[in-house]
């Protein structure tokens, strides 16, 4: 069964519709949160500063602060509105994309922390492929945010691909980091904390994949995480 905003408003209780639309907007506000915190993390990265880095690592909670909330609303409403079939799919759905967006919180304070401890040769060298992993990340992380807020198993579908570029990047930066620490040895700390950055951005992309997953599973009913690029590439389409 293939769900849509206008589905709900057909089969589900005026009071369901309401909680629900409520809490997409909370996980919407939570994501874009985090998206900043991201944003915030690679302009201190790029930049060297400090004092931007450390204000990341302070919002960090109320990204957490957000994410309580929203378990405790999506509790409610499996005990009040006892939501079935597509319904309880749903639901569930949101609550594994707050999971993954707490995740992505974590992962952009990681970077913001790697921003204190980088500064140097690393950074003047690699600071430029980092950011251009960054690009990519929060690219590919909006557009799994705004799937989700639309219910677009379609644009959720087309993700994977994009995720699988980041992979990638991220591979030819942490090897080439770790040539630069073999010919210089004495600049390891900085090389190391840039690998660790990377790596935190790489996984806050993995993270922005697994929502675009939730919500195709929730619109569709049906798991694209296995699905061979043949079946994927068939949903690309789909009205």
């Amino acid at each position: 069964m293939t769900l849509t905003k206008n589905d709900l408003r057909r089969h589900l209780s005026g009071q369901f519709n309401a909680d629900l639309d409520a809490i997409i907007d909370r996980v919407q506000t939570m994501g874009q949160l985090v998206l900043d915190q991201l944003r915030d993390a690679l302009g201190a990265l790029e930049r060297n500063d400090g004092e931007l880095a450390v204000q990341v690592v302070a919002r960090d909670t109320e990204v957490n602060r957000l994410e309580l909330g929203l378990d405790e609303a999506c509790r409610d409403m499996l005990v009040q509105r006892q939501p079935a079939a597509g319904d309880l799919r749903l639901v569930f759905a949101v609550i594994k994309v707050v999971m993954d967006i707490e995740r992505m919180g974590d992962l952009a304070k990681r970077v913001a922390k790697a921003a204190l401890k980088s500064a140097g040769t690393p950074q003047q060298r690699f600071g430029g492929a980092i950011a251009s992993l960054g690009a990519s990340v929060l690219s590919l992380s909006d557009k799994a945010l705004a799937a989700f807020v639309a219910f677009d198993g379609v644009a959720a579908a087309a993700i994977k691909q994009e995720d699988r570029a980041i992979d990638e990047q991220c591979k030819e930066i942490t090897a080439e980091l770790q040539l630069f620490i073999a010919a210089q040895p004495g600049s390891t700390g900085g090389a190391l904390q840039l690998i660790w950055a990377a790596r935190s951005l790489e996984r806050f992309g993995d993270h922005a994949k697994n929502v675009a997953e939730h919500i195709f599973y929730a619109v569709y009913g049906k798991e694209i995480r296995h699905m061979s690029d043949e079946e994927r590439a068939q949903w690309l389409t789909v009205d």
